[in-house]
C-alpha cells in the first residue's frame, strides 16, 4: 500500500511540491546564516516526496536551547505559512473518501513544517 500511495502522491503534486522544498532549500543554502533553515526546508523536501510508511519522531536532542531557537525563528518566518498550506490541502482532500489517505499525509507533515529542528521521518 505504501509504494501505490507513494507513486500516487508524486504523480499528483507530491513532486512538484518536495522539488520545490528542496529547490528553496538550496537557495536559502547560499548564505551562511540560511544553511541550518535550508537543510531543515530540504528535509522537509524529502519527507514530501514520499510521506507514505514513514512516522514523524522527535529526536532526544530536541529539548536543547539551540534547538528551540531555530524552531522559534523557523516558525515566525516559514513555518506557520507551510503549516497552513498542508492544512488547507490536507482539508480540500479530506471532503472525498478518495482523498483520505492523501489528507492524512498532510496532516502528518504539519508538526514537521511547524518545527523542523530537532525532528526526522522514518520508516515504520
Amino acid at each position: 500500500m505504501t509504494l501505490l500511495g507513494n507513486i500516487i502522491w508524486l504523480i499528483f503534486g507530491g513532486f512538484i511540491s518536495g522539488l520545490g522544498y528542496i529547490l528553496g532549500g538550496l537557495t536559502l543554502c547560499l548564505t551562511i546564516v540560511g544553511i541550518p533553515f535550508g537543510i531543515q526546508t530540504i528535509k522537509i523536501g524529502v519527507a514530501t516526496m514520499t510521506p507514505f510508511g514513514k512516522a514523524n519522531v522527535v529526536r532526544e536532542e530536541s529539548s536543547s536551547l539551540i534547538v528551540m531557537i531555530f524552531n522559534v525563528i523557523w516558525v515566525i518566518f516559514f513555518g506557520w505559512e507551510i503549516a497552513l498550506s498542508h492544512l488547507f490541502h490536507g482539508a480540500i482532500l479530506a471532503i472525498t473518501i478518495i482523498g483520505l489517505p492523501f489528507a492524512k499525509q498532510h496532516f502528518k507533515l504539519i508538526p514537521i513544517a511547524l518545527f523542523p529542528f530537532g525532528r526526522e521521518f522514518k520508516d515504520i
